[in-house]
């Protein structure tokens, strides 16, 4: 869901403080609380005309793009007024538009808050380039926003069983496909393999690259495959992340599909994520078109 945005983003404007300035007049904003949550209005993000925020950009202002021939940005402040909630609880209300402003805003921002020092020399650093980059106020040095990499692996059989885990941090029956940060000098292939070993203890084969999600929580990139294993093999939990896993077959999925998601008030045998995450779109497609 969140991979579909169309959203202009304008990378040429990004140091052109004229061209910048001239827009804010007509510009929206995106008010962007500490904990990433955003307002709400209508059932949909609630964005502001810029002249209620300043006269012109402020330094901790990012630059989004266009939109409609609009400048679109995002502003950090500690708490919002009035309805609002976090990009996870949008589900399926967000517009391709709105979810790429969304998303972009929230990764943004998160990155300057833990951005301030530089991280080659440890000086102050200001924001530059509209919000695209920080600027080491001693040397110069810029530093651009991270994407951390992370597979996410729907691991089946070969026929009709999905293997489904949970957190030790999650309630009983909330379960989801399998995940992990890539490490340093990895490929996600080598990924793969190696974070459903560490989780579950399973080998897989036939990797098969299924799409992309970014996930600004803090700053990540969801990168989808789907795997083989042996149902047969037991299960081990070595390294402590999984409190619990088993296979489910085809039938228990869709029903869980059709029950809603983990925000669901239902009995259902098993919860699965919201339509907002990867791993819905992934488990939805296991259902419908079985990977071979």
């Amino acid at each position: 869901m969140l991979s579909r945005s169309p959203l202009d983003r304008a990378e040429e404007l990004r140091r052109d403080t004229a061209a910048l300035t001239a827009g804010w007049s007509t510009a929206s904003v995106l008010r962007v609380d500490a904990t990433g949550r955003i307002p709400v209005a209508d059932g949909g993000v609630a964005m502001v005309p810029a002249a209620e925020v300043a006269e012109a950009p402020p330094e901790n202002a990012v630059f989004l793009g266009r939109a409609d021939g609009r400048h679109l940005w995002a502003v950090p402040v500690e708490t919002l007024s009035g309805d609002s909630t976090d990009l996870r609880a949008f589900d399926d209300v967000l517009t391709d538009t709105s979810a790429g402003i969304v998303v972009t805003a929230v990764a943004l921002l998160n990155w300057h808050r833990s951005a301030r020092f530089s991280a080659r020399d440890g000086s102050p650093t200001r924001p530059s380039a509209a919000g695209w980059s920080r600027v080491s106020e001693a040397t110069g040095h810029e530093e651009w926003p991270r994407s951390d990499p992370a597979i996410i692996v729907l691991v089946h059989d070969g026929a009709d069983r999905v293997l489904l885990a949970r957190q030790p941090s999650w309630p009983e029956r909330r379960m989801s496909v399998l995940a992990g940060f890539v490490e340093a000098g990895e490929s996600l292939e080598t990924c793969v393999v190696r974070e459903v070993r560490e989780e579950v203890g399973l080998g897989v084969d036939r990797i098969e690259y299924l799409g992309s999600q970014p996930w600004p929580f803090p700053r990540s990139i969801m990168i989808g495959f789907a795997a083989q294993a042996d149902p047969a093999a037991d299960l081990e939990f070595t390294d402590g992340e999984i409190a619990e896993a088993r296979w489910f077959h085809r039938d228990e999925v869709e029903a869980a599909l059709a029950a809603g998601d983990w925000a669901a008030s239902t009995s259902a045998p098993l919860l699965l994520p919201g339509s907002i995450s990867i791993a819905r779109a992934m488990l939805e497609s296991w259902v419908a078109r079985p990977v071979r």
